[in-house]
């Protein structure tokens, strides 16, 4: 793939996108950071400030999302930023690439999984680094399936994920950027 022709799609906040931007930029990958005014952003490169109605296009329910996901989530206005800055971000990308945890209900933990689900309604690719298990897995339209190593297959992707990464996963992105551009 030519990396000249790709972009990565990201939220620039610390952990899972702030190395996926570290990766991108390290590779030559132009990046843009989707963030809204206030936001804490781990990344400057590439940033983009959404407006307050750029923001509501990717408004969405708090009990929907909260159904979907099985769990609750507080109904503060930064998280609900959050989760229209993630909207922006899959709905630009064609693929998706997330650092985290799946669940046993074949969810990924915490707001990170918005992402994952909004990514499977879209029905678009959907690779998931779970970093207690040490491996990659793929969404097969039902359940999440173990896979070898992925490599970035379209030119326009999203690196999302926890905040909370850790060395497995900082590495997990390393190598998925060797792999594809290397």
């Amino acid at each position: 793939m030519n990396r000249d022709e790709c972009v990565l799609y990201s939220g620039a906040a610390g952990g899972a996108e702030a190395a996926f931007g570290a990766a991108a930029e390290k590779w030559g990958i132009e990046e843009v950071n989707f963030t809204f005014e206030g936001h804490p952003d781990a990344r400057s490169r590439g940033i983009r400030v959404l407006t307050s109605r750029e923001l509501e296009k990717g408004d969405v329910s708090l009990a929907y999302v909260s159904r979907l996901m099985h769990r609750d989530y507080k109904d503060t206005r930064l998280f609900k930023s959050v989760l229209q800055t993630i909207w922006h971000q899959v709905n630009s990308a064609q693929e998706v690439f997330v650092v985290g945890q799946i669940l046993d209900d074949q969810t990924v933990k915490g707001g990170t999984g918005w992402g994952a689900e909004f990514t499977k309604i879209c029905n678009k690719p959907l690779f998931v680094f779970d970093q207690p298990k040490k491996a990659w897995f793929r969404w097969s339209g039902s359940q999440f399936e173990a896979t070898g190593d992925p490599v970035i297959g379209h030119p326009e992707f999203c690196g999302t994920g926890t905040r909370h990464l850790n060395d497995d996963g900082t590495a997990a992105v390393d190598a998925l950027f060797a792999r594809t551009f290397g």
